[in-house]
């Protein structure tokens, strides 16, 4: 983290240099649950055990209200990799299929274009695992079961509605069918032929109309179709022995993982690898630095303790433990934690100036109790804008907000220092364009790069084959990289909230409000009814302080400051060239409705121990609400550059 760019302190006190991260084990980080347990103690079990094992939507809602941050804060990265899961002999044959197919479909006899045996799966579940993958990247396909051997075919479904709508359209429908995630909404491209809508609903109905309902909305005079998944009937239905056989399938299973020098979305695809499914079976709260010592909560879904438990050696090969494996009934959700505990060491301690280290006790004593008593900015971290890489996320998301699709693939493929594979890959693509290449030398672990080469093969680099390929990416990392943008334009604004207007909560300052003490718990997150802007009447009273106000994230569902910042805020949007921005995307079916993030964060538990002789080093331990960066807390105490 560079002090250039957050270089707004709360406090004045003159902090010290030093280094962290040293070593993963100087810098460890334990997920809090919802309970206020570390995830790694060993009461955790208990209290799960504690735990209804179906609790009402109202209570699960009125704990997420507890727990939830102020917006998906971490990369939910789904990956259907079909180089592991066929291997790439096969995922080859298949790629040659759809290619030919799709390509030059007239070039192709009967029998070569019909099917195509991807081969024998006697395991049910490792078969439902290779339909999922396939659906997903290619819908155009239609998988089918004859005893355990699994082929392809064209999908005549797929083949109508994409004589009804464009291929694009088509596919991320057929995903969203596929997926089949409660409370989710399709919606079509804004169509003005009234028969031609009719033909969509049509088609819909004849085909889904068990499983979805279409509805058709106008928005600024453009009427568009949405499609909603039906809720499931309520009344009572005969079980049959599939249907015991299939919830003995669906499964869910906790644990907690510790990883070590790891990012965490690599370890779920080893792990996913290891056990034979896909990534996105994974659940999890949040993501954990990469160059630390993390634990955290997980759930893997269709997998039972004692299949987990059977792989423990292979994942302590790749630097991953797991503990407290027990069966539980449904997912995590993001967000799902009350915060993060810290227990950090900071070494090459040495202070600013010409200060010697007979100071370097007051100095530290200073900087802690200034950061215990005020807190500090609530900055975004850098690990939300890529740390290290040469394009960071929040340049992409401005792109993409500007729907400047081959900007954005380039912004992408953008490569970072080194000559290691995915480097070299990436070098490839921008140099000659070639897709097809590139995707041989990008490695298999890296989904993301290799779902979107495999999209721009088939669809070109142009706007369309760009849209497509963000497309193939799942809807979680699409819009990561907007809010990454949102993040960086929050981060600017209190720094020039702090600079010209102050340390207190002056006229037209946003605050939290609908609580008896006109507060709202910091990780809460903030619908515009619970903002209230702050009078000048309050401003003489000091009725509010500095550490309740609230930064809005852009969007279009929320409400800016009324003072100098609200103009700031439009200034700054326009000079990106988002001066009219709806925070809309379409064409990828992203939305920012934006929300709020206090100002001020504050540290709790926090103790610390200073060690002077031989190397100086101090040991802070403290806890942090969601979504709170300890880079940025320990930024504010320092007072310097962390490397």
């Amino acid at each position: 983290m560079e002090r250039d760019t957050l270089s707004c302190c709360i406090s004045d006190h003159e902090g010290f240099h030093g280094t962290i991260k040293n070593s993963p084990q100087d810098f460890v980080v334990v997920e809090i649950d919802t309970h206020g347990q570390l995830v790694n103690s060993p009461n955790v079990q208990e209290e799960h055990a504690k735990i209804p094992s179906q609790p009402s939507q109202a209570k699960r809602d009125d704990k997420l209200k507890q727990s939830k941050p102020d917006d998906t804060d971490i990369l939910n990265q789904d990956c259907f990799d079909l180089n592991l899961i066929l291997g790439p002999a096969m995922n080859e044959e298949l790629e040659h299929f759809t290619n030919k197919m799709r390509a030059n479909p007239n070039e192709m006899c009967e029998q070569e274009k019909s099917e195509l045996s991807l081969g024998t799966y006697p395991d049910k579940h490792l078969r439902a695992v290779v339909h999922r993958a396939v659906r997903y990247n290619f819908p155009f396909l239609q998988t089918v079961t004859n005893q355990s051997e699994i082929r392809v075919r064209e999908d005549p479904d797929f083949k109508e509605l994409s004589s009804l709508a464009s291929e694009g359209e088509a596919e991320e429908f057929f995903r969203f069918i596929d997926a089949k995630v409660p409370g989710t909404v399709f919606t079509f491209l804004p169509d003005d032929s009234k028969e031609h809508r009719t033909s969509v609903h049509h088609f819909v109905s004849r085909r889904f109309g068990k499983l979805v309902e279409t509805k058709s909305f106008t928005d600024q005079q453009k009427t568009s179709i949405t499609v909603r998944l039906r809720e499931r009937s309520k009344q009572p239905k005969k079980r049959t022995i599939a249907d015991c056989q299939e919830e003995e399938v669906t499964l869910y299973t906790a644990f907690t993982l510790r990883k070590e020098n790891l990012e965490t979305l690599e370890a779920i695809s080893y792990m996913a690898a290891v056990l034979g499914v896909l990534p996105s079976d994974f659940t999890y709260a949040g993501i954990k630095d990469k160059r630390a010592i993390t634990y955290q909560a997980m759930v893997v879904k269709k997998i039972s303790s004692e299949q987990l438990l059977d792989k423990v050696s292979e994942f302590e090969r790749r630097g991953m433990q797991i503990s407290h494996v027990r069966p539980v009934s449904e997912p995590l959700k993001l967000g799902r934690l009350q915060g993060n505990h810290f227990d950090l060491v900071i070494r090459d301690l040495k202070p600013h100036g010409k200060h010697g280290l007979t100071e370097l006790q007051q100095l530290v004593k200073e900087a802690m109790e200034n950061v215990k008593n005020r807190g500090f900015v609530n900055y975004y971290g850098p690990q939300r804008f890529g740390s290290g890489s040469c394009v960071q996320a929040d340049q992409i998301g401005l792109a993409l907000l500007k729907e400047e699709m081959e900007a954005s693939v380039k912004l992408f493929f953008t490569p970072e220092d080194g000559d290691d594979l995915q480097n070299k890959a990436k070098r490839h693509f921008l140099l000659t364009g070639n897709a097809k290449e590139s995707l041989a030398l990008m490695p298999a672990y890296k989904a993301r790069e290799r779902l979107m080469l495999r999209a721009l093969h088939r669809y070109g680099s142009g706007q369309e084959g760009c849209i497509r390929g963000w497309l193939s990416l799942p809807h979680s990392m699409r819009v990561f990289y907007l809010h990454s943008y949102c993040s960086r334009v929050w981060n600017e604004a209190a720094i020039y909230r702090l600079q010209k207007l102050g340390f207190k909560a002056v006229q037209g300052d946003l605050v939290w409000a609908g609580s008896e003490t006109g507060l709202k718990s910091s990780t809460e997150e903030l619908n515009a009814p619970q903002v209230h802007v702050v009078t000048s009447e309050e401003e003489k009273n000091d009725v509010f302080s500095l550490d309740q106000v609230i930064l809005p994230m852009p969007g279009n569902s929320v409400k800016y400051p009324e003072n100098l910042l609200g103009q700031w805020y439009r200034d700054r949007l326009a000079q990106d060239g988002l001066g009219s921005c709806r925070f809309r995307v379409t064409p990828l079916k992203l939305n920012v409705p934006g929300c709020y993030r206090p100002l001020l964060a504050k540290p709790q538990n926090i103790t610390y121990s200073l060690r002077t002789v031989e190397e100086p080093s101090l040991s802070i331990t403290f806890d942090l609400d969601a979504s709170c960066y300890a880079t940025v807390c320990l930024g504010e105490i320092m007072k310097s550059n962390l490397s």
